[in-house]
């Protein structure tokens, strides 16, 4: 979780001034507000987040305690195919996290008849990680999100306009999913190599193979 640190300084003759962070990770963010503390020159120190979520240095040690129980450190690979010969698609997604200090591994895939194009089958694709997400019961938490589709990468960055009505539903889901759990993505572009795990799961979901799977990795 990424948070800035709004602190209230106070010189030894009184004079109060206010100052923002820059935007760090949180338990970096509670380092440096305990040694500040040791100055005994900060009256106040609260944490925000980028939905303006806020903690005091209590509340924010509790709440860093509580994440290590859930998922975190996440890490998302999608990846969609698309057979023209068929009119069907193949969803894979891969999903790496941490809980309980140990790193599990998630494997989802799907078959699908209903999308038109492979773009679709890329959005459809990062969707279905997404609602992995979701049953993993993620929230306010940074999600590394990591695909090799350059169109579906850039228009979700926002950095590229979308102008099909397909994909601007699919971007809109995708959306509105990311904001109900309340995530911080990072959307990261890699190339087909460096995504070929979700590209197996999506190719043998067009085989009809259907994988389902959580396993612990080891460190």
């Amino acid at each position: 979780m990424n948070v800035r640190m709004e602190i209230t300084y106070q010189t030894p003759k009184g004079t109060e001034t206010a100052f923002t962070s820059d935007e760090m990770r949180a338990p970096k963010a509670l380092l440096i507000a305990e040694d500040l503390q040791k100055t005994g020159r900060v009256s106040d120190i609260q944490f925000v987040d980028n939905h303006d979520n806020s903690w005091n240095m209590k509340e924010l040690s509790r709440q860093m305690e509580e994440i290590q129980t859930e998922p975190h450190n996440i890490t998302v690979y999608f990846d969609g195919g698309y057979d023209l010969k068929t009119r069907t698609s193949g969803l894979g997604c891969a999903i790496y996290y941490e809980q309980n200090e140990k790193a599990y591994r998630l494997r989802k895939n799907a078959r699908v008849e209903e999308l038109e194009s492979n773009n679709e089958a890329e959005y459809a694709a990062c969707h279905l990680a997404l609602q992995e997400l979701e049953y993993l019961d993620v929230h306010h938490l940074p999600v590394t999100i990591t695909g090799d589709s350059l169109v579906v990468i850039m228009q979700l960055k926002g950095e590229w306009p979308c102008y099909e009505p397909q994909l601007s539903r699919w971007a809109d889901r995708i959306d509105n999913l990311i904001s109900r759990m309340g995530i911080d993505p990072e959307f990261n572009l890699v190339s087909r190599k460096k995504n070929k795990e979700a590209d197996h799961l999506a190719s043998q979901a067009l085989q009809d193979i259907e994988i389902t799977s959580t396993t612990e990795q080891s460190n």
